[in-house]
């Protein structure tokens, strides 16, 4: 079941998968997680958050009309490769399409590269690197 959650729901998972486990819960927020407009979800698996990610209004470059930025996007271990990721970002689309959003745009981890590709994302820039988290590349998807 996916449901609309805190900005503190998703630290741990965000630390465990994204992190490494290697910070404390309050390095893992994003300066903007609590703007207004923003928001984050997560999947549940029988009453276990399995797949977040937030959503933070935020245009990018050159791109025109209202957007914005998916971060922090991640499955536990334990529910990888079952279709969650995919759900999450859908149901993500279709909200924001009903709220007049024009695109979704993401800074994509290169080995995440095929999963935004399935979501219907595509690449808009040069692979980049983030300094201690690896190759990236900024994905757009255009939802109206």
């Amino acid at each position: 079941m996916i449901k609309f959650i805190t900005a503190d729901d998703v630290l741990p998972i965000r630390n465990e998968v994204l992190r490494e486990g290697k910070l404390t819960l309050d390095e893992c927020r994003f300066l903007n997680d609590d703007q207004e407009g923003a928001f984050h979800l997560g999947f549940y698996m029988d009453d276990e958050l399995a797949c977040i990610a937030s959503f933070h209004p935020q245009t990018y470059g050159e791109f025109k009309g209202k957007a914005y930025q998916l971060r922090g996007m991640a499955t536990t271990e334990k529910y990888r490769g079952k279709g969650l990721g995919n759900r999450l970002v859908n149901f993500a689309i279709t909200y924001l399409r009903g709220q007049k959003v024009n695109y979704i745009w993401c800074n994509a981890r290169k080995k995440a590269l095929q999963f935004y590709l399935g979501v219907g994302f595509e690449v808009v820039s040069p692979e980049f690197e983030v300094p201690g988290i690896g190759p990236h590349y900024v994905m757009y998807v255009k939802i109206q």
